[in-house]
Formats: structure tokens, sequence, C-alpha cells
């Protein structure tokens, strides 16, 4: 199949698999290197196990995308379904996101000779059970071992055993953002029943108890002291939407606190806002941390996962210990206090990723390990294009 491919010399096939479905930052990332990639060279193809969000997005961005329904976790009929996608598109590697699509997509490019490129996107996954410390050894003999962040490659390496030579990182990176006009500003913030002079502070992330907005309402009646036009919008879903609700409810904060569920228009929010936070227990490589940071925003957040990476705490914005409610508090109300500060650490924030975590950079590092797996050798880098975390 491969030997083909180079002798026809047409776009090596790439298939794209996720175990995951959701509006998350993994996912974002599987659909934008599939969206990313050289057509002259390659072809995407996304196989999901679930229906949702990511199909539709997939979709949405023109690329074909197979739905193969997995029942339980050990699932023989999807494997030889799988098997025969594989054969059907000629598929010549396997990029896998997420646990359950780089222990499944692993055995089926062993049984299929096609290799594979697992890339882990966090530490939540798999440290405490033995069962999927040894799926991870496997994995990382097995296939090309991919982590966003030094943080997660370190993690891997200490928990699972896998050799630190057979983890690479290659960071995750964000097209940079076009201008938003002022009048969906405007709109936005009317629609969200905002008045000229409040002032904004925007989350983004799904709202699973991991991502911390617990500490963060917590925090917020202390910066309701120091800044009383201060706003807060949280917008994600997730099964901790209620609790929270009755949380600011109880905190007698649900007037400065909007719940916005599920957002498609996040740069503008970025636009609306003086500050993004992200009071994260545990982190990969935060999209939304670099979506803020492009948007010029001084970015609040915990000294966590790959979060350090990207923030340079009094740089580009402020790094605080997890679940450390009055430094979280006082970080964001210095913030709100000081607008010259703010500006400068989000201008900077926007300088750093433009220079280190671009989808261009992202993109090109997978391409260069997509021909290193069949030992196809591929173009130079082009001028500009800087390699982050090779």
């Amino acid at each position: 199949m491969i030997e083909r491919a180079k002798i026809l010399g047409r776009p090596m096939t790439v298939l794209h698999l996720s175990s995951s479905s959701g509006a998350g930052g993994a996912e974002t990332v599987a659909a934008s290197v599939a969206a990313g990639l050289d057509p002259s060279r390659y072809r995407s193809v996304v196989c999901l196990f679930r229906d949702g969000w990511l199909r539709e997005h997939c979709e949405h961005l023109g690329l074909e995308t197979h739905v193969l329904r997995m029942a339980g976790s050990l699932d023989l009929a999807w494997l030889r379904q799988f098997r025969r996608l594989l054969r059907d598109r000629e598929v010549e590697v396997i990029h896998a996101h997420e646990f359950g699509a780089n222990t499944w997509g692993t055995m089926a490019g062993r049984l299929s000779g096609v290799p594979v490129v697992a890339t882990v996107h966090g530490r939540g996954y798999y440290g405490d059970r033995r069962r999927r410390r040894l799926a991870y050894r496997i994995v990382g003999r097995a296939a090309r071992m991919v982590a966003v962040s030094e943080d997660v490659k370190r993690f891997i390496v200490e928990t699972t055993g896998v050799s630190d030579r057979h983890v690479r990182v290659i960071h995750n990176g964000i097209t940079l953002p076009t201008a938003v006009s002022s009048a969906v500003i405007e709109a936005t913030r009317a629609e969200l029943g905002l008045r000229p002079s409040d002032r904004v502070v925007l989350a983004v992330g799904s709202l699973y108890e991991v991502k911390g907005h617990r500490f963060l309402l917590e925090a917020w009646p202390e910066v309701l002291k120091a800044c009383p036009a201060a706003v807060l919008l949280i917008a994600g879903r997730g099964d901790r939407e209620a609790a929270l609700g009755e949380q600011a409810r109880r905190l007698g904060i649900e007037a400065r606190v909007r719940f916005l569920g599920l957002r498609h228009d996040v740069p503008v929010l970025l636009e609306m806002c003086e500050a993004f936070v992200q009071p994260s227990l545990s982190e990969g490589l935060s999209i939304a941390i670099l979506e803020a940071m492009a948007a010029g925003r001084p970015v609040v957040t915990t000294r966590v996962g790959g979060n350090p990476e990207l923030v340079m705490d009094g740089e580009t914005g402020v790094l605080l210990e997890p679940a450390d409610v009055p430094a979280l508090a006082a970080a964001l109300g210095r913030v709100l206090a000081h607008p010259r500060d703010a500006r400068r650490l989000g201008d900077n924030g926007r300088a750093r990723v433009g220079s280190q975590f671009t989808m261009e950079a992202m993109v090109q590092q997978y391409e260069t390990v997509y021909d290193a797996a069949i030992g196809r050798v591929g173009p130079a880098a082009a001028p500009g294009r800087a390699l982050v975390g090779s």
C-alpha cells in the first residue's frame, strides 16, 4: 500500500482517529491538523468513535468524516470495520488522539501494517490504572508517540515507563485571529446584558471539576470588592454546570456572573474582555489560553501542566498555584486595577503566540512525523516556519 503510493507520487492518506467528539482542545487540534495539511502532499480522512461536535466541525471544514461507534471496551467488530476503512481509503498513516484512539489505533495499525502517530493531550487518562499504563507502554514501542507539552511528556515517561527517546513534544498551535468589528462587539454585549461600564473577565473551558471553576467563583466576591463593575463570563458546558450555578447563587454573585454555555464566538468574547482566567487543576497544553494570548489579553492561570510553557509569569500573564482562592482574587484585582500593565502582558502574549505557537508550525511538525513514519523525505522547512517543541 505504502510503496504503491510512493511510486504513483499521490498524496499520502492520513486517517485522523479521535475517541472523543466533544468541544475541547484535543478535538480542536485533531480537526485543525487534519484540515491544515498541505493538500498537494496529504489527504485527510477522519474517523470518530461517536457523533458530536467534532463530527459537525470536521464536516464543516470539508473533511471526509466517518463515525464507527464502539460498543464497550473490547469491540472486535469495531476493529474489523476500522481495518476495512483503512483498506478502502488506502491509509498510509493513522494519527490517533486520546487514550482510546491511541490504543485501538495502534492495535489496528499493527494488524494492518499501517504506522501510527499517537498524540497524548493530557495527564488524566491512565496513570492510576495498571492496565492503562501497560497499554501505553505498548503504544510507546509500537507507535510514534507525541506529547503536547514537556509536562505531559515527563508524566508519560515517569508513570508508564515509556522511554524518553520514544516521545516527541509538539506544542499545540492556533490560527492567529482576525479583527472583530466594533458593531459585532456591541451587539454581543447587548445580547449578554452588559452595560458600557461593565468590565469583563472571561473564562473558557468545559465545566468539569478538573477545570477549577468552583475556586474562581469562590474568589469572585473578593474581586467584586476591589472592582464592583467586574462581570465574569463563563463559556462552556459540562456536568458541573448546575452545581456552579447553585454556588453562584449561594455566594450572592449571580448578578455578576453569566454562564454562557457552548459558544461559537469566542474571538468576539475575547475582544470584549479585559482579562482571561483559567483556574484549572490539570492541563495538557491549553488552546483556550493560546487563543486569549493571541487576542492580546492578559492571562491569569494556574501553574499546572503545560501552562508554564505558554504563560511567562509577569511577562504575558500571572501564574498561581491551583486552588489558591486568595491569590486568584488578588491577581484578578491587580489586572483590573492596572490597565496599562494588563495591556503590556497582553501585547507580550500576542507576540509570543505569533512567534512560537502558530498553526503552521504545529502542522509542519506533524507532517515531518508522518513522512518519517513511512520513510518519505519531505520538503525543507519554508522560511519563517518556526519549529516548536522539536
